[in-house]
């Protein structure tokens, strides 16, 4: 409970410093999220195209599937990956964001569960 007005303006401060580090933390975190996004998109294009350009060259059935399977297996195992990936930037996103806020808080009793 708040007792003076002074109290109320030091809280109110750490309220808006804890938000303002919360969101540049946003911010930086978006960012690296889009380009790995990004980066994963380009490159799934470039494998692709490759493999669509092995298939058109390919000279039987078997060497067609074989090229399939290939291109279906990275695929998957890039898929899964970036899929990690990506889970673990959004952890770190939203444990970095609610960082600045841990210690205001703290100060009521709440705890963020680990």
């Amino acid at each position: 409970m708040v007792q003076t007005p002074e109290e109320l303006q030091k809280i109110s401060k750490d309220n808006i410093e804890s938000a303002m580090k919360s969101f540049g933390t946003l911010s930086k975190s978006a960012q690296a999220i889009a380009v790995e996004i990004a980066d994963y998109t380009k490159t799934s294009f470039e494998q692709g195209t490759a493999a669509l350009e092995k298939l058109l060259g390919a000279k039987t059935l078997e060497q067609a599937i074989e090229i399939q399977q290939t291109y279906l297996k990275s695929a998957y195992e890039g898929a899964v990956a970036q899929a990690t990936k990506l889970g673990e930037l959004y952890t770190e996103l939203a444990k970095e964001t609610y960082k600045p806020f841990e210690s205001t808080l703290g100060k009521t009793g709440f705890k963020f569960p680990s």
